[in-house]
């Protein structure tokens, strides 16, 4: 991985802006390197010195829009009502037509990309996967879920929302709230 501390901010950030605004522009199939430097206002080897790829590009402008969000997922003592709150809110998020556009070129270009794959898994996705099972792990002590495998808990509730999206079916609150429903129907004591 290079180094980060030698970047420029305000290149990177310019960097990054550029990715995210052309892949809405041009989809991903389109989206270059070079485009990418020419709409930054930079030249292409500091995007190569900083990123292996397009790819990896886009996977650092996707975090940057993201960023502050890490905060965990809501605990009011009501494990029903935050899922539902915590679904909602990516149902939101995938209906966004910039977050959309985004993650399907992401999605697409990591089941060809390992690379991709691997830094995807550890920058995003596995960080996520563990504040989900935290608030997963609070409810099975509070007696609120059987003690399950909390891996396969957090499939049973976000897989759902993420299938339908990836299959461009209809995604909305209520597909939220009814997923949220009927996982906990299983999953509680």
């Amino acid at each position: 991985m290079p180094d980060a501390s030698r970047r420029n901010e305000s290149s990177r950030q310019a960097i990054l802006a550029a990715a995210f605004e052309l892949v809405g522009e041009v989809g991903y199939a389109k989206l270059s390197i070079e485009g990418i430097a020419a709409r930054a206002g930079v030249g292409k080897q500091t995007i190569y010195r900083w990123w292996p790829s397009k790819g990896a590009v886009l996977l650092d402008a996707f975090l940057m829009l993201s960023e502050g969000d890490g905060g965990g997922l809501p605990d009011t003592g009501d494990l029903e009502a935050d899922l539902k709150t915590v679904l909602r809110a990516t149902v939101k998020e995938l209906t966004d037509e910039r977050f959309d556009l985004t993650m399907r070129a992401l999605s697409s270009e990591i089941m060809h990309d390992p690379e991709l794959a691997r830094m995807y898994a550890e920058r995003l996705d596995e960080p996520v996967r563990e504040l989900k099972k935290q608030r997963l792990r609070k409810a099975v002590e509070a007696g609120q879920l059987s003690d399950v495998d909390l891996d396969v808990a957090v499939d049973v509730i976000w897989g759902p929302v993420t299938v339908r999206w990836m299959q461009r079916g209809p995604l909305t609150v209520e597909f939220a709230d009814q997923v949220v429903e009927t996982a906990l129907s299983g999953l509680r004591p």
